[in-house]
């Protein structure tokens, strides 16, 4: 059964218990003010693969992403009313409504997961189309004295009546100290580290409440989604590491405030990617979008197969060449499997298949899974046929579409697709000869090449 590292837990954890029929998981969603970079996607990868593993093992998964489009302000690390909200001021940027931002950029978004394979899930619930839930679960809060109105209609979480807050992070109450940014502690706060989860304001975007009209806070949408779609408790919760504080604290000790026991069983996060060397964010202007690699000649699922291969907890620093790399690494695969297509089908070769799936058990090693890959690729002894159905059944896991060119290339004689790889690589290291001399010896076989901006092309007569 599929183990992770569970941040909370600090260990490596099974999700699963034994028995069990489903998985339910919920990932935070994007929040729909701007595209979404590589770095985003990359935690949305994580949640897709632990979704691929436990449905090859038979088991119903669910799972939620939600779409902020409210409620997230441009600073949310102290509560401020007249603060902006980051949809809002993007809306007024681009003088469109906020309504037509956040469906312009939440279908960017889906568009971008459809393209990276990543499976859709059951529930994408919009924080707008949702604040009943977020009202009626700020009364039970307040109705259980973990949370406080204050005279202008806002209504803070009482941290100090969650004795375990900071569990996630490690970040306890009595060395929390007040946002340095700011001069002095929010008056209306009872105690410093206190959250908003509703912001008492006129402004556009606001909703009538039994405490005042306003908006409601950024954190508190997650609870309220997670309990009414996944239910009181759930398997798996997934986010970027940088998550891990205030944000998963708060939002675990609202939903455990609320009804009393642990929601979430296992709290799993995904590392940093940066992007040449550097963190890859709008603040650094170091941000590169699936679209700057479809418009570089890439497969977006080279962007799938980079991130593959290091494991979701590992911090990689993507760079263009490798990209290019695994561009080509796809390819080369696909040619591969539309090769072995053409023999005679033959059973899965149990042991390599046996290895890549005791790798994504084992906290989704992914690189060890694509090493047991390549191993296969070059066993000769393993038939051809053996090989296209092994190479399939773990592309359920990968998610790589490596059947994709299926019966649209030409079957090649035997020795032609070791000289293409031996070929590639010459034109990669810029062997201009070596290129040359390799397309000859594919000539004497038959096989003529043409060379496109994004590789070499197999051509029928």
């Amino acid at each position: 059964m599929l183990r992770l590292y569970d941040t909370r837990a600090r260990r490596v954890e099974q999700v699963v218990p034994e028995g069990a029929r489903g998985l339910r998981m919920y990932s935070c969603g994007p929040t729909v003010y701007r595209f979404a970079h590589l770095g985003n996607l990359r935690s949305y990868l994580l949640s897709d693969m632990i979704r691929r593993v436990c449905e090859r093992q038979g088991l119903r998964t669910v799972v939620c992403v939600n779409i902020t489009d409210v409620g997230h302000l441009v600073d949310d690390a102290e509560i401020d009313p007249s603060g902006e909200d980051k949809v809002l001021r993007q809306a007024r940027a681009e003088g469109r409504s906020a309504a037509e931002i956040a469906r312009f950029y939440e279908d960017a978004f889906r568009a971008d997961i459809g393209a990276l394979n990543i499976r859709p899930p059951e529930h994408t619930p919009r924080a707008t189309e949702t604040i009943d839930l977020m009202i009626e679960l700020i009364a039970k809060l307040i109705e259980k004295g973990h949370a406080y109105v204050v005279d202008d209609g806002s209504v803070f979480f009482s941290v100090e009546s969650f004795p375990t807050y900071g569990e996630i992070s490690g970040n306890r109450l009595d060395a929390l100290k007040p946002a340095h940014r700011f001069e002095a502690p929010d008056p209306r706060k009872r105690f410093h580290a206190d959250w908003a989860l509703w912001k008492g304001s006129d402004r556009e975007l606001t909703w009538e409440a039994p405490w005042g009209r306003g908006f409601p806070g950024w954190h508190v949408e997650c609870s309220a989604m997670s309990l009414r779609y996944l239910g009181e408790r759930f398997d798996v919760h997934t986010g970027g590491i940088d998550l891990r504080f205030p944000h998963h604290e708060d939002e675990r000790a609202q939903s455990n405030a609320a009804v009393g026991h642990e929601v979430v069983a296992h709290w799993v996060h995904g590392e940093h990617l940066l992007f040449d060397g550097r963190k890859m964010a709008k603040s650094t202007g170091n941000v590169v979008l699936l679209s700057d690699v479809v418009e570089a000649g890439l497969d977006p699922l080279a962007v799938r197969l980079a991130m593959l291969e290091h494991r979701y907890r590992q911090q990689m620093n993507l760079t263009w060449e490798t990209l290019r790399a695994a561009d080509r690494t796809l390819r080369r695969w696909r040619r591969r499997v539309a090769d072995w297509a053409e023999h005679p089908s033959r059973p899965i070769a149990a042991e390599y298949a046996g290895r890549a799936r005791a790798a994504f058990d084992d906290d989704l090693d992914t690189p060890a899974a694509l090493r047991v890959l390549r191993e296969l690729e070059k066993d000769d002894a393993v038939p051809p046929g053996s090989r296209f159905e092994t190479v399939l059944d773990l592309d359920h896991l990968l998610g790589l579409d490596l059947s994709r060119d299926i019966g649209t290339t030409p079957t090649l004689p035997p020795g032609a697709a070791e000289l293409l790889e031996r070929r590639e690589r010459a034109r990669a290291a810029r062997d201009w000869a070596a290129s040359d001399r390799l397309r000859d010896e594919l000539a004497e076989l038959g096989v003529k090449v043409a060379d496109t901006p994004e590789g070499q092309r197999v051509v029928r007569d």
